[in-house]
């Protein structure tokens, strides 16, 4: 509710600060006993009123605490904390099925990190042809074939041999390979018109859910760090590195079964990751 709301549903404030003096009887006494009890009534309503339009003023000042439209806007970084949504829509357009689009200020980059660490981060990166698509759609174009280069190295077939992957990223008959990433919070520690370092803290969960899987699902907690570029009209990644933690204390929720947790990721998709 904004001040004008409450100004107009009291009736306005001046109406209600007004008071009448009453003239004393004749024969009221030698002190004037008449008219002292109508000061003293009149003081009294004053003094009660005035509580009343301060508490008003300040409850309305209150509730417009969080509308100040003369913010500076440049400084668009939430400040209360980290991960404080800032309220604005996320993309609407999609490159290879991944966000694309992002604004070009801090924020668009820091919502930009986080959707490329869930497409990195993600079972598609184990698959070749996959693999090419998400790295085309993120990175910047200046370093596009080294990082797929790179990429390419790290996902070896021995990789996935040992996985228990086949040669494609498949998972074997009966079983559901699981690699997603799920952001928890990003943090720009750098920032220009056309650069910025983010970091990103995720969760993760990896392994292969099935009966007589010898590599279940487990999660895990890390970082992972992105420098972007802004080539054209968005984010591109030029260099994305990884690191172990900030870990919480495990809790004591009870681990799920096998045929659960397949049901699970196949059933539930991931977000678009927006401020």
């Amino acid at each position: 509710m904004s001040l004008g709301d409450e100004y107009e549903n009291t009736g306005g404030y001046g109406g209600t600060g007004q008071t009448r003096t009453r003239m004393p009887d004749s024969g009221g006494g030698p002190h004037g006993g008449g008219r002292r009890g109508g000061r003293t009534s009149s003081r009294s309503l004053v003094t009660v009123v005035g509580v009343v339009v301060l508490l008003i003023a300040a409850i309305a000042f209150a509730n417009r605490g969080g509308d100040d439209s003369s913010k500076d806007e440049a400084d668009d970084s939430p400040k209360a904390a980290a991960t404080a949504p800032s309220g604005k829509k996320p993309v609407q357009s999609a490159n290879a099925g991944i966000p694309s689009g992002f604004a070009h200020d801090r924020q668009g980059a820091e919502s930009a990190a986080a959707n490329y660490a869930v497409a990195l981060g993600s079972d598609g990166m184990f698959s070749p042809t996959r693999r090419r698509e998400i790295v085309q759609a993120i990175a910047d174009p200046s370093t596009r074939d080294r990082l797929q280069d790179g990429f390419d190295a790290d996902y070896s077939p021995d990789l996935l041999k040992s996985i228990g992957l086949t040669a494609n990223g498949a998972a074997p008959e009966g079983t559901t390979f699981v690699n997603r990433t799920l952001p928890a919070g990003t943090k720009a520690t750098a920032f220009s018109e056309n650069s910025a370092t983010v970091e990103v803290w995720c969760n993760g969960l990896f392994g292969l859910a099935g009966d007589g899987s010898t590599n279940p699902v487990t999660n895990s907690w890390f970082t992972v760090t992105m420098k972007l570029n802004w080539s054209g009209d968005d984010w591109g990644v030029l260099e994305t590195t990884q690191k172990t933690g900030p870990t919480p204390v495990p809790g004591d929720s009870p681990v799920s079964g096998a045929e659960d947790m397949s049901k699970v990721v196949e059933e539930f998709g991931g977000f678009t990751y927006a401020r």
